[in-house]
């Protein structure tokens, strides 16, 4: 069963995160690719305050802080 609790964050109620990455992780299973945001701070990039769990697709413009989406250009 999804968490009801609110979070601000992955270690406000480490037992609320675990639930969530548990339910998260058996709602997509064979449904595609996802992203689920667990940032703590605004040095983290995190700007709502709450967790995510993000559907995603190919070349959906989303650019994540940690990937841009890009390839990088190989060099000789």
């Amino acid at each position: 069963m999804l968490p009801k609790q609110h979070v601000r964050d992955f270690v406000e109620n480490p037992e609320v995160s675990a639930a969530t990455m548990l339910c998260a992780s058996e709602l997509v299973a064979g449904m595609g690719s996802y992203n689920l945001i667990t940032s703590k701070g605004r040095p983290a990039t995190q700007s709502v305050f709450h967790l995510h769990l993000v559907p995603r697709a190919e070349n959906d413009g989303l650019a994540l802080p940690s990937y841009s989406g890009r390839r990088k250009a190989r060099s000789h």
